[in-house]
């Protein structure tokens, strides 16, 4: 199988700012209207909030004032990230092609469950869930099963809690949505995270798990994008949990997705276990290593992310990331979409955050 390297594999805001509007390739929308809610920091911070680096500093460690000096430290973060993901497994070419392998229609929506390589010769499955009606090109959405055995049956509406079935849920709502599975299930509903890890470590040298993880959510994407019905200026994604880690790194590696929700994933590379081998690895835990997930979260501006937390793997502690990439969003103009909800509700998806959820989307997608 061919493998390539970074550099061939990936070679403010909304209503108020035309640059920012151009940037996300869209028509401008209303802000929702809490985003001066979700940009306040919490009245007392944890004992274990992290501190984080100044990202509006040159390497040579001038001050960064304009958004061309931004760009700039943009570019070499960018770079630097790719570089400690490593390879990807393959090249990524015309999107694969879909194998319908069952059907069904639930509450106006058509939901199949479909086939496909996500590598050369490597098949998975997903959900695609879409309007029995279609008389427009729509929005469409990736969204990113958690840690459960049935996997792409939870965002499918097939299995599981239905406030985390995201799929049939906004399916419901007019847009066409694709629910991949992660690599860590070889079958949907049985996941072997350490046995799948170490196969994909030993069969791609040189890569970290989340790499794989953001080739798939590519591939997901480059598949939502080529759909006839689909309006490839409004690609969405949405993750909860696992989930939610995903969205996190294709929000920042794939300006296609012009708006994300990332919900319980642990921002901090601190808060969850993000030094497993299928994310990042034990490497993360060394004392040499000081880069952090709000320079991510900077990548993605100026474009929509709305952090979701519940005392969890996220919540209070996660403010200083809003408020390091806020500068960043900032040069692009504001009012800037980005901000964290706390629902104060754990490791959940209670009705206010999805209450939340819709509106982001409403408002940004």
């Amino acid at each position: 199988m061919k493998q390539v390297d970074r550099r061939t594999f990936l070679t403010a805001s909304v209503a108020a700012c035309a640059a920012a509007s151009a940037a996300r390739g869209i028509e401008s929308q209303k802000h929702v209207s809490w985003l001066t809610e979700i940009q306040t920091p919490p009245e007392k911070l944890p004992a274990d909030t992290p501190k984080l680096a100044d990202l509006l500093v040159m390497g040579d460690g001038s001050k960064i004032a304009t958004l061309e000096e931004w760009k700039k430290r943009r570019a070499e973060l960018r770079k630097w990230w790719l570089e400690f993901l490593g390879r990807m497994p393959a090249e990524r070419k015309t999107p694969p092609k879909l194998e319908v392998v069952q059907e069904d229609r639930v509450d106006g929506v058509v939901r199949q469950l479909v086939k496909y390589d996500v590598e050369p010769g490597i098949a998975t499955e997903a959900y695609l869930c879409k309007p029995a009606k279609i008389e427009e090109k729509v929005p469409g959405l990736a969204s990113f099963h958690s840690t459960v055995d049935h996997s792409i049956r939870q965002p499918a509406g097939v299995e599981g809690e239905a406030e985390k079935a995201f799929g049939l849920r906004y399916a419901k709502k007019g847009m066409i949505v694709f629910c991949p599975r992660n690599y860590l299930w070889p079958e949907t509903k049985r996941i072997v995270a350490q046995g799948e890890a170490e196969k994909y470590l030993q069969r791609v040298k040189g890569s970290k798990g989340m790499a794989k993880m953001l080739y798939d959510a590519l591939v997901a994407v480059d598949i939502l994008a080529a759909m006839p019905a689909v309006d490839p200026r409004r690609l969405g994604a949405i993750g909860h949990s696992l989930g939610a880690k995903e969205v996190l790194y294709l929000a920042a590696f794939d300006e296609r997705v012009k708006v994300t929700i990332s919900s319980e994933g642990g921002i901090g590379t601190r808060f969850s276990n993000w030094e497993a081998p299928w994310y990042l690895g034990p490497s993360i835990k060394e004392p040499s290593f000081t880069n952090e997930h709000h320079e991510l979260l900077a990548l993605v501006a100026p474009r929509p992310f709305l952090l979701v937390g519940g005392e969890s793997a996220d919540g209070d502690r996660g403010w200083p990331f809003i408020e390091r990439a806020l500068a960043a969003y900032k040069l692009y103009g504001e009012p800037c979409p980005i901000g964290q909800y706390n629902h104060r509700q754990g490791h959940a998806v209670p009705p206010q955050a999805l209450e939340r959820m819709d509106k982001w989307l409403g408002a940004y997608l």
